[in-house]
């Protein structure tokens, strides 16, 4: 039986309601240790957990903390999972290393999310991914569709996959690229030339 990990996370959203619940759901994950700091409004009280508590991940409002986390202050390298309502376009949120849909979401869809954000090291310029080559062209059609701001149904739906087998294939690249958020996935796209620029929803 494996160790029970620690894990820090800020919670930032202004619904109560969306706040319990998501609380609920990080304490059934048995396999973390999990503390959970809590922001309704106030940005500044944010940034004060940042500096001092450290957390290993951010779960945020992009109505606090805007589309680029312009609002607030993250430590560099910080980990973000955008929290957003059913209807939305995931391009609007590459800033942020995924995205939660409270509406449907499951347990383990917020594990799978947890575990490709904590277990692979968030590299943001590429510059130590590894050669596109070694990449299966399954991946690549991945990698293409992540770019393009695609959710993993929508990858699925496309590339007629289980939405299961598109998160399994999506943590190989995280560990083969060394690369984790969207943001540095098309960085990497671009500089292999994998997608135009103009392809790009920017």
């Amino acid at each position: 039986m494996g160790m029970t990990k620690n894990l820090r996370i800020t919670i930032a959203e202004p619904s109560e309601v969306i706040r319990i619940g998501l609380e609920s759901m990080l304490k059934r994950l048995t396999q973390y240790k999990i503390t959970i700091n809590s922001v309704k409004e106030d940005l500044l009280e944010l940034a004060a957990d940042a500096q001092v508590t450290a957390s290993d991940l951010y779960i945020l409002s992009p109505l606090l903390c805007g589309i680029r986390m312009e609002n607030i202050l993250l430590p560099e390298g910080a980990k973000t999972l955008a929290i957003v309502g059913q209807s939305y376009n995931a391009s609007l949120f590459r800033y942020y290393g995924g995205v939660l849909n409270v509406f449907g979401l499951t347990s383990e869809e917020l594990q799978e999310q947890i575990e490709m954000l904590m277990h692979t090291p968030q590299i943001e310029d590429g510059s130590s991914a590894a050669d596109p080559e070694s990449l299966t062209p399954r991946e690549r059609e991945i990698i293409i569709c992540v770019v393009k701001g695609m959710t993993n149904k929508e990858i699925a739906q496309q590339l007629f996959l289980s939405a299961h087998t598109v998160i399994t294939h999506r943590r190989n690249i995280s560990k083969k690229l060394q690369i984790h958020s969207a943001s540095g996935l098309t960085i990497y796209a671009i500089v292999n030339k994998l997608v135009a620029l103009e392809e790009i929803n920017l």
